[in-house]
């Protein structure tokens, strides 16, 4: 390696959680996104704030943004004027009635075993003892009648103070009382630990926009609902990656170019509110690109766009490239002038799914060499750069203390390693970087290159068919004008949840079953307020089950996204 040319390493964090608010009633019907809001997304703002010299990119959906602002305003209202709580997880912490049937008191302990059992139940003597409980009833069903109140609050507090970040546990006093007191908590107790978790939520978001502000981040986005915009704008773009994959038989989504604008300027409209100015660059949805998906992104006036190793691949063996050579390094599609990145799939995965069961010092080493390597292979490459792009938030609960010595020890190593320059890629642009011709661009994604993640199968497809079914509803009542002006603005952004990547993404039979359960229900339910927003009689189709998947949950375990192509059910 040349030390008067280190190598550029850019580090990119997606955060990005499903819709899981039903917007007739506001309630959640899950609740992960305050739960990674106040274990990672803190987390991860708290490094960096940590460490002045670290630099990355962090890319928010616009709906995660909506809904962490929303349980924030959902605290603030209950401390304020006892409003309740929207989430039924949160409310319960709270609440003095907790569940009397056996039905629901089951269902409440289920709950409060999903984390990772190794890194966040086990590590803490009293909410191990809880889960030893709580296993015994899920075997023995009939035993719930002896669950006491008392269990039940003690087992909630557990559950929220495993969830917490770890910056949180380290350095909030009212943490640390809490976790000494160890059992019998109090309402008093219980509602502080709301208090804290509500401080939380409404501080994460500004946390990042000041890191941004003062430079010392780069803050991009992804189109409004997570849609898959190739797909919108062409499912026949499948078959450049998977010439043989079955389709939907309704053929093209309708007005999907029309869809695909209107998630990126919202996308966009959504990320100003919020961070104030308008961002450079996009990571969309799922990597998923296509040459007319970079258009539209140029059309936007991004600078910059980002996806997956193996779409470069699929691109440079259409387009007669050799790939002997370094292909760290930007490219720009013939005909869609927007800069794109490529994520180093190797990178990602090695400290998504891999390092995890590593001591931190060992996995640096080992990320380090592989680096290195890059450079002196690319030795001859001015504008080389190195993309690690992955989830910012499924990986951490693997990782011994949510990640936090890992990712500690990952900035300080990057920054002190002379070799080695962390940056952006706004930076990379700025300092004169040059983005390489590439002839065709084969439409893909993060995952594996092609769009099987998200079509391509029966159960899939049978999902767009269901959409494509509900948005040709949607365009004749619109065209029929039938509807006032907050009504179509409400029945538009219940049509973009519903056009969101994960629905597709959990269909199918390498999902496991409870997961798949849950999503395939929210997705159909999504498309019934859609029919009822919309003035229309739900369709018995909306009644049936679309997948049932076929994998399984370990005990007390979530399937991340993203594990399926690892062969991972967890």
């Amino acid at each position: 390696m040349s030390a008067k040319r280190p190598l550029k390493v850019v580090l990119c964090w997606h955060m990005h959680q499903p819709y899981y608010r039903d917007e007739i009633s506001g309630q959640y019907r899950l609740p992960w996104t305050y739960l990674h809001a106040i274990k990672d997304y803190v987390d991860m703002v708290a490094l960096l704030e940590e460490n002045p010299a670290a630099v990355a990119v962090v890319n928010f959906t616009p709906t995660l943004m909506e809904q962490i602002s929303d349980y924030a305003r959902q605290i603030t209202a209950w401390e304020k004027e006892q409003t309740p709580l929207r989430d039924p997880l949160l409310a319960a912490l709270i609440s003095e009635t907790l569940p009397a049937s056996a039905e629901r008191r089951r269902e409440l302990v289920a709950h409060c075993l999903r984390a990772n059992e190794k890194r966040m139940i086990h590590r803490f003597r009293p909410y191990r003892h809880l889960a030893e409980i709580a296993v015994l009833v899920r075997k023995s069903p009939a035993s719930v009648s002896y669950i006491s109140d008392q269990y039940l609050a003690d087992l909630l507090v557990w559950y929220h103070l495993a969830w917490l970040g770890e910056t949180v546990r380290t350095h909030d006093p009212r943490v640390k009382a809490l976790l000494l007191k160890q059992h019998t908590y109090s309402m008093a107790d219980r509602e502080q630990l709301l208090q804290v978790i509500g401080e939380q939520i409404d501080g994460v978001l500004p946390r990042y926009r000041r890191l941004a502000e003062e430079g010392r981040i780069e803050l991009s986005v992804t189109p409004y609902g997570h849609p898959i915009i190739p797909l919108m704008l062409d499912m026949q773009s499948t078959h450049q990656a998977l010439p043989e994959a079955p389709l939907p038989a309704n053929g093209n989504y309708p007005g999907g170019l029309e869809r695909a604008r209107w998630h990126i300027e919202e996308g966009l409209r959504v990320f100003e509110e919020f961070f104030g100015f308008r961002p450079r660059g996009c990571w969309p949805s799922e990597g998923a690109v296509s040459e007319a998906t970079l258009a539209l992104l140029s059309e936007a006036n991004f600078d910059w766009a980002a996806t997956g190793e193996s779409v470069l691949h699929n691109s440079l063996q259409r387009s007669e490239v050799a790939i002997n050579g370094c292909i760290h390094r930007p490219f720009r599609a013939e005909h869609a002038p927007v800069t794109c990145f490529f994520r180093d799939d190797g990178l990602s995965d090695l400290i998504g799914f891999t390092y995890a069961e590593w001591h931190s010092d060992d996995a640096l080493d080992n990320l380090i060499h592989h680096l290195k390597n890059i450079a002196t292979a690319c030795a001859d490459e001015p504008d080389r750069v190195v993309p690690i792009i992955m989830d910012g938030e499924n990986a951490w609960e693997y990782y011994p203390e949510n990640g936090y010595h890992f990712l500690t020890t990952l900035y300080q190593r990057l920054v002190d390693e002379p070799e080695i320059e962390l940056t952006t890629f706004s930076q990379c642009l700025d300092e004169g970087m040059q983005a390489k011709p590439l002839k065709h661009l084969v439409a893909g994604s993060w995952v594996y290159g092609t769009f099987s993640t998200w079509i391509g199968d029966a159960e899939k497809n049978h999902a767009w068919e269901l959409l494509t079914d509900a948005k040709t509803v949607f365009d004749q009542v619109m065209q029929e004008g039938e509807l006032d002006g907050e009504a179509r603005h409400l029945a538009e952004r219940q049509l973009a949840i519903c056009e969101g990547s994960d629905w597709f993404w959990w269909f199918g039979d390498y999902n496991p079953s409870e997961s798949v359960k849950e999503f395939d229900a929210l997705y159909r339910h999504q498309l019934q307020a859609l029919y009822r927003q919309l003035g229309v009689p739900v369709p018995a189709s909306l009644s049936h089950v679309i997948s049932t998947g076929g994998g399984q949950l370990e005990a007390g375990g979530v399937m991340r996204r993203g594990q399926e192509r690892h062969g991972h059910h967890d």
